[in-house]
């Protein structure tokens, strides 16, 4: 049996010009979760991330923390976000404000989960994007590959929160909405973990912290 491991990535810029690129704090999570990998000793027999940017630096902190040499990392395309702005814009045409206020950002996050609904539903089709049947094929062949190629091995995935969300309730056949929820609670740098066979993906933990356990990380938790 294998295990596979999916990372959402660090925080992110949210609200600035540029979303795809870790902030500060972002950096340092990833960090501190491969500094917390390698006092355990782990070491993974492969790693596939997604190719926005927010996804290579957050391996790139991983690999810093676990004092990894170069290594070989698929880019898998299907593990890429889906594009917030175009899925708020099938419920909101218009251009919203800069969420830099709590009020703003809470707005912001009930449009898009009402914009997730009607894509995930075939109800929408926000623009540039794909449909969800196919969005879902982007992370099951993922999940397939893993599978097919990687069985008894140790497996990293760094993706973002739309794709790990869509693999659990895939795995576990949850409603569009549960996904949903799933998807708007998940945090920065936190660990999933699959156990996997060539036959099956079985969930084993969602959305976890270790790394930032104790009162030294209490303001390293963030969710966007």
């Amino acid at each position: 049996m294998g295990t596979l491991y999916l990372v959402r990535h660090g925080q992110a810029s949210f609200g600035s010009d540029d979303y795809d690129r870790l902030s500060e704090l972002g950096h340092r999570q990833a960090e501190r979760l491969g500094e917390y990998w390698r006092e355990r000793g782990m070491r993974f027999d492969a790693v596939i991330t997604g190719t926005l940017r927010r996804h290579r630096e957050t391996w790139e902190g991983i690999a810093r923390g676990m004092q990894l040499p170069p290594q070989d990392v698929l880019p898998w395309p299907g593990l890429n976000e889906y594009d917030s702005e175009a899925v708020v814009a099938t419920i909101h045409p218009e251009k919203l404000p800069k969420a830099d206020t709590p009020e703003l950002y809470k707005a912001h996050f009930r449009l898009l989960r009402q914009g997730l609904s009607a894509w995930m539903n075939g109800q929408a089709a926000p623009v540039g994007m794909p449909s969800y049947v196919d969005f879902l094929a982007g992370v099951t062949t993922a999940l397939d590959h893993v599978r097919d190629r990687h069985h008894g091995a140790k497996v990293l995935v760094v993706s973002s929160g739309g794709p790990i969300s869509t693999a659990v309730g895939h795995v576990l056949g949850t409603s569009p909405e549960t996904t949903i929820e799933l998807n708007l609670r998940i945090r920065n740098t936190a660990v999933t973990e699959f156990a996997f066979t060539p036959k099956r993906h079985m969930l084993v933990t969602y959305n976890t912290l270790p790394h930032l356990d104790g009162p030294a990380y209490d303001d390293w938790v963030t969710y966007a």
